[in-house]
């Protein structure tokens, strides 16, 4: 468990995947986008669809995003279609920088033909493919994984037992110099003065409480009550009575290390370590946004099962719930009911799931891969023009 076989990159980090993105920069080429993906073998697919209208700190984002997505370490190579050349252009150097190999197809070099535009990237995506069949997998370090921590359809054996046992992981691999990121900012509410208290300083420890009280007063504004919203329906049949008790259980997957700085959302962290992002608490923006930022694995716990994974970013399903785990065996990557159960200690579970994380970084498949599973969402942070 103190390596894994990955891929390294030319700008020095290491892949567990070495995927082909199809990605539409734009929502006009998103279909011919699906249509130019299902024909390559082991090729993924991410429409950014708001392409035209964004202003502002929405914009910035979505740019650091797209940037974080099309250069991703799991990728080999990327195919970028669009209806924008200059944006195509701007992103393509951008992507460039970082060494991914990339062909970029605008609607415009094809007379706006789609049958065309899907013909050339069938054949670029094809050539993309064959010069990444070359790349082999060579050893690299834990320190060169960065991890995403999530769960969703949490109950109460996700902050008793699994969320937890992310919390061992989580220390671990910081304490082998690799990075783990924590997001959900709502799923702090009524626990971000134990995340506070292990800011490396003060100020770090004020921009936490600050970003919880921002969600908590946005809710207040648009009339939004909380219970009902987070916890979720889901989660108070399960047994999570409030977003306090939720929040106690969501941050335990964050172990007990100091925390280095808050992270925007999709923002690279700047060094090793465990850091927070201040991102939304709904899995499919919150997985984009681990991703985004260059996390190679997201480790997801769930309470009564959670199907949604990544597309670009092999996702180790958890759950310590022995009903669920009897349930869903051909959909949960690592059972954690024996902890739940008493039978085995919660340090030996820790072990055996670092070693899980290990092999899947090393090309054992998740169920949500084998499954066909996957897809990246950018979260909107304002209004388009």
């Amino acid at each position: 468990m103190a390596e894994f076989m990955g891929y390294h990159r030319p700008d020095g980090r290491v892949g567990v995947r070495n995927r082909l993105l199809v990605l539409s920069v734009g929502g006009l080429t998103g279909p011919a986008a699906r249509r130019i993906a299902s024909s390559l073998r082991d090729a993924a697919c991410v429409i950014l669809p708001y392409e035209a209208g964004l202003i502002g700190e929405d914009k910035a984002i979505h740019d650091r995003a797209a940037l974080g997505l099309a250069s991703h370490p799991n990728l080999g190579g990327v195919l970028m279609v669009g209806d924008n050349p200059v944006m195509l252009e701007r992103l393509a150097a951008g992507v460039t920088a970082r060494g991914t190999p990339l062909a970029a197809i605008s609607m415009d070099d094809c007379g706006n033909d789609v049958f065309e535009l899907v013909a050339r990237g069938g054949r670029a995506g094809a050539r993309l493919i064959r010069e990444m069949s070359r790349q082999r997998r060579a050893p690299a370090p834990l320190s060169a994984l960065t991890v995403g921590l999530e769960c969703g359809r949490s109950d109460p054996s996700s902050g008793l037992v699994a969320n937890p046992l992310l919390g061992h992981v989580a220390d671990a691999l910081v304490d082998a110099g690799g990075t783990a990121i924590l997001g959900e900012t709502t799923e702090w509410l009524g626990a971000e003065h134990l995340l506070a208290a292990r800011a490396r300083t003060p100020e770090l420890a004020a921009a936490i409480r600050a970003a919880v009280e921002r969600r908590e007063a946005a809710a207040v504004a648009a009339g939004v009550d909380l219970l009902g919203t987070n916890p979720t329906p889901t989660n108070i049949a399960s047994g999570l009575s409030s977003i306090e008790e939720k929040s106690l259980g969501s941050t335990a997957k964050s172990g007990s290390r100091p925390i280095e700085g808050l992270l925007g959302y999709g923002e690279p962290p700047a060094a090793p370590g465990l850091w927070v992002m201040d991102a939304p608490a709904y899995a499919p923006e919150s997985l984009t946004g681990f991703v985004a930022a260059g996390a190679q694995l997201i480790l997801f716990t769930t309470g009564v099962g959670n199907s949604y994974v990544s597309a670009l970013s092999p996702t180790v399903k958890v759950s310590a719930n022995p009903e669920t785990c009897a349930r869903l065996n051909g959909q949960l990557d690592f059972d954690a009911s024996a902890a739940f159960l008493g039978e085995t200690a919660p340090e030996a579970l820790a072990e055996g799931l670092l070693g899980t994380l290990c092999e899947i970084a090393g090309g054992t498949r998740t169920w949500g891969e084998i499954l066909g599973e996957g897809d990246e969402v950018v979260s909107r942070f304002g209004a388009a023009l």
